[in-house]
């Protein structure tokens, strides 16, 4: 070999070398935090949320714990907790922010950090979105009901309990700012239905006893518990109440019938962490949060608990039975 082609092979090679150097180093680790507002981490339905978020995100090709972290934070639903789990995350500037609840995404948004939001209820109200279909700044995400479902709680009470005629809903106005809008959903169709609705904020145990108690005399009372972290995490409480004063009760949330409750009608909670991995894949890729739409819910289900019926002296017709999509017997 000639000494000039010599150190043009030598030379091609070393300009080759950092060339595959650069191909084979490592894709950097990309961090997700989840603020899982409302929930603590021993509860089975935070459990089954965090369970469909992974496996969406494995269905798409990241691999926890190898090419992208998750790190939990769970603050439960007391405010001031939600702030300082808020402080922690944006200390550590993570990727993504996929923030669960109204509160917990009033609390992490405009911080510098993209979010994704999952189950609240009107982000556009809420004031974290100008337009649900381009979002603008740096969050995104899914939304858990419209206003509506207020009136489709009521007319599944009054379905169920055809004697119900007083009816309270139970909200903490701190972290449900958008039950007005269940409120006036409810109140709209109340006269067709021959019932009244009354709005009953509750802002500690004390106030939800004390609204049980407002129901219970001369018959005929109700309850709607909303999807709020508040009303949530007071379950157990709000279904032993129920079963005291012998109060018909629909929630929105399906956690509370295996507890005891009588009905529910909600969105379905596991599949809104599973869409939301896409939208943390697109993020993680480069799009910006505020080009990605707000999604509705795309699936709602209706849980009955027939021994509670049973408890309370109520026969739940089949018309009802045969559009539930989960019944406990």
């Amino acid at each position: 070999m000639r000494r000039r082609d010599f150190i043009k092979g030598i030379a091609g090679s070393a300009t080759a070398w950092p060339l595959a150097a650069r191909a084979q180093r490592p894709e950097r680790k990309r961090r997700v935090v989840v603020l899982m507002g409302g929930l603590s981490s021993g509860d089975p339905g935070a459990q089954a949320e965090a369970g469909a978020l992974e496996e969406g995100l494995r269905e798409l090709g990241w691999k926890l714990g190898g090419n992208i972290d998750l790190d939990y934070r769970w603050p439960g639903a007391e405010l001031n907790q939600l702030s300082v789990a808020a402080n922690e995350i944006v200390a550590i500037r993570p990727d993504v922010v996929v923030s669960r609840s109204t509160p917990a995404t009033a609390t992490i948004r405009n911080r510098g950090v993209p979010i994704i939001f999952v189950l609240v209820t009107d982000p556009k109200g809420s004031g974290f979105v100008q337009d649900l279909g381009q979002p603008g700044d740096a969050l995104t995400g899914f939304s858990i009901f419209e206003a509506s479902v207020g009136g489709k709680w009521l007319g599944l009470l009054k379905e169920a309990a055809p004697a119900v005629t007083h009816v309270s809903i139970l909200f903490n106005p701190e972290t449900a700012p958008f039950a007005d809008g269940y409120l006036h959903s409810a109140q709209a169709v109340a006269p067709t239905l021959g019932a009244t609705i009354v709005s009953a904020p509750c802002g500690s145990a004390s106030d939800i006893e004390a609204a049980f108690a407002a129901r219970s005399p001369g018959g005929g009372g109700g309850v709607i518990g909303i999807a709020d972290t508040f009303i949530t995490e007071h379950r157990d409480l709000i279904v032993a109440l129920a079963a005291r004063y012998r109060l018909p009760a629909v929630y929105g949330n399906r956690i509370f019938v295996p507890l005891g409750g009588l009905l529910a009608y909600s969105a379905d909670f596991p599949d809104i962490f599973h869409r939301a991995a896409g939208y943390v894949d697109r993020i993680l890729k480069g799009e910006k949060p505020g080009n990605l739409p707000v999604q509705a819910p795309s699936k709602y289900a209706l849980t009955v608990n027939l021994k509670t019926a049973k408890t309370l002296g109520l026969s739940i017709p089949q018309s009802l039975l045969a559009i539930a999509d989960e019944v406990i017997e």
